[in-house]
């Protein structure tokens, strides 16, 4: 067992490498071109690149959709997991899990913050984005798919590892290098892009109010549903959250369209962090 394991991981960091080596060849424009904008630091999603919006609205397939993961978040499979992250994640998105490993530099889209977002994420979303990578519309990115690397109890385990990571019940390696996540911090992201939204007058100040009211109330929602085993896409969960929000007199219909609506158009805008 340990020999098998130990020679997926060869073949699995021989891999990550050519894909790294892809994206960097890929990145480099020919002379005179006119470089693309690159709207994706910070995407918070699992090392998926393309528009935000297509990422948000993309359907998870049938053989993906609705499954949780089988394997209990003990120790026992953390420590798995975490085993698994170092040797073969650690390189692009970091020892945090938020996407500042030392490969991310070279890479178009940057890494996921998967530390975060994997905590407002269903684990059919998180299983399907591993197993299957990168290298498909509308995500266009340089993560292979594990699924020929990793069997399917180590991809759990990694899943149960990261989570663990962005809910703080463990604390980063330190191996690659990279921040681990800071609520304090994310918020101060967060004014910051609200700031930007508003001076490009892509949303109103009003609105900007809005959403950073709502914001935490609705994170704090999602991050329970998943707890609770709820699937799907961060597009799927945050509707449902909104309409339960609106039903229980927590938001109005308002606030919660308000909040949709801004959160779609700083996506559109390439400022969603």
């Amino acid at each position: 067992m340990k020999k098998t394991v130990f020679f997926l991981l060869l073949i699995g960091f021989a891999l990550l490498l050519a894909a790294c080596s892809s994206a960097e060849a890929d990145s480099v424009e020919p002379a005179g071109a006119q470089p693309a904008a690159n709207n994706e630091q910070s995407n918070g999603f699992m090392g998926i690149g393309g528009g935000m919006m297509a990422r948000h609205h993309t359907t998870i397939p049938d053989e993906y959709a609705g499954l949780t993961n089988p394997i209990p978040a003990d120790d026992a499979s953390i420590e798995r997991g975490a085993e698994i992250y170092a040797a073969q994640c650690t390189s692009c998105h970091g020892d945090g899990g938020m996407g500042d490993g030392p490969a991310a530099a070279v890479l178009d889209p940057e890494p996921a913050a998967i530390a975060h977002t994997s905590q407002m994420l269903g684990d059919d979303y998180l299983y399907w984005r591993i197993s299957e990578g990168g290298a498909m519309e509308p995500f266009n990115s340089a993560m292979i798919a594990w699924k020929t690397v990793l069997d399917e109890d180590i991809r759990w385990d990694v899943i149960n590892y990261v989570q663990a990571l962005g809910s703080g019940q463990v604390m980063p390696r330190q191996g690659m290098g990279g921040a681990a996540y800071d609520p304090d911090a994310e918020a101060e992201r967060q004014a910051e892009m609200l700031a930007e939204a508003v001076a490009q007058s892509v949303i109103t100040e009003e609105e900007a109010d809005t959403f950073e009211g709502a914001h935490e109330l609705v994170d704090g929602i999602m991050m329970q549903n998943r707890d609770a085993g709820m699937s799907g896409s961060m597009d799927d969960m945050m509707a449902g959250v909104l309409a339960d929000l609106v039903a229980s007199g927590e938001l109005t219909q308002v606030q919660a369209d308000t909040f949709a609506s801004v959160h779609d158009r700083l996506a559109e805008a390439g400022l969603m962090q």
